[in-house]
């Protein structure tokens, strides 16, 4: 299944392709790019591999076979209906899955939001399979006593959005009710102008209160993000709803559990971090520490990057300055 769109004397392999390949039991909608070394971009919530839209054409010109899924349970992948198939162990075989269905041994991961948390497991499951990991707006968190969601839920109370999102059927119903209305109250919240960056306030849900009461609607977009973004979204979220995507979050604890044999283990491959300094998940409780001390426990970390004036949506803000760093670090390797 091919879905192509060619400019005028511009080759199949020069612009964005679509298929469906199979991995780790499901099937996965991929859009690719480019011919060379394998990148592959991994998107976070509520995204899909549209928000790699600005970095598969400067990646494909640069000489990389660059590849955006839509991660399991979102867009045109598949999305099993039983919530503990969402774990990190299954997210991160459908991406060793995908090396397999592409015949590439190894692959660059490059990372956005929860996306970064399949990235660097990859990483630290099957370093021999991941040549280096590029992670935006979410460093490396390795595995700690507590599981992150009880870490957070501790620090910020029950009103923690994350723990907002464990009960299924509860966000659901915010967000399925109008997807293009809730996408972009997400986008607003979260961009580098929004005045969720300005505090930044804590992400909790008022007691009582709903996930939106933290959102408020926006009276306009913000400036990267265009009605016809905004729509390419929607198709998806309207069709799909918004409960694959949530079931990432509601196997934080059984993620825990599951990686206990992975506790202590070296995060070996090279590796970048990139974040607005305008970005919420920077200011949660523990990254001023953590942060500032990553190459401690990233002995391969290249960099860190901090782009002014930038929120939470990294690439999709500032698509000139994180092509630059991205191809800058690929080159290195």
């Amino acid at each position: 299944m091919s879905d192509q769109h060619t400019a005028p004397g511009q080759g199949v392999k020069d612009e964005v392709s679509h298929r469906s390949v199979q991995t780790n039991g499901i099937g996965m909608h991929i859009a690719e790019q480019g011919e060379g070394p394998l990148v592959v971009l991994l998107h976070g919530f509520p995204e899909s591999w549209y928000s790699w839209r600005h970095q598969l054409p400067a990646l494909a010109a640069a000489g990389y076979h660059a590849v955006a899924p839509d991660l399991r349970g979102y867009g045109r992948t598949d999305r099993p209906a039983e919530v503990e198939r969402y774990s990190q162990l299954h997210l991160v075989g459908d991406v060793i899955g995908l090396l397999d269905a592409l015949d590439e041994q190894q692959a660059v991961l490059v990372a956005h939001d929860f996306g970064t948390a399949v990235a660097w497991n990859a990483a630290l499951l099957r370093p021999d399979r991941v040549r280096g990991v590029v992670a935006l707006s979410v460093p490396y968190l390795p595995r700690g006593p507590v599981s992150a969601l009880a870490g957070l839920r501790q620090a910020l109370g029950d009103g923690f959005y994350m723990q907002y999102l464990q009960e299924p059927g509860v966000a659901e119903a915010e967000l399925d009710k109008d997807a293009r209305a809730s996408l972009a109250r997400f986008f607003h919240w979260g961009f580098g102008d929004s005045p969720q960056a300005a505090g930044p306030t804590p992400p909790v849900v008022p007691a009582g209160g709903r996930l939106f009461d933290m959102m408020p609607e926006p009276a306009a977009l913000p400036e990267w993000l265009t009605e016809a973004d905004l729509d390419a979204y929607a198709a998806d979220y309207a069709r799909t709803g918004f409960t694959g995507g949530l079931n990432w979050w509601r196997t934080l604890d059984l993620s825990w559990e599951l990686t206990a044999p992975w506790q202590g283990a070296p995060m070996t491959v090279p590796a970048l971090y990139v974040h607005g300094d305008r970005d919420g998940s920077v200011s949660l409780p523990g990254m001023d520490q953590l942060i500032p001390n990553l190459q401690y426990l990233v002995p391969n970390l290249r960099g860190t990057v901090v782009l002014p004036g930038t929120g939470h949506w990294t690439q999709q803000e500032r698509p000139e300055e994180v092509n630059a760093e991205l191809l800058k670090f690929l080159a290195g390797l």
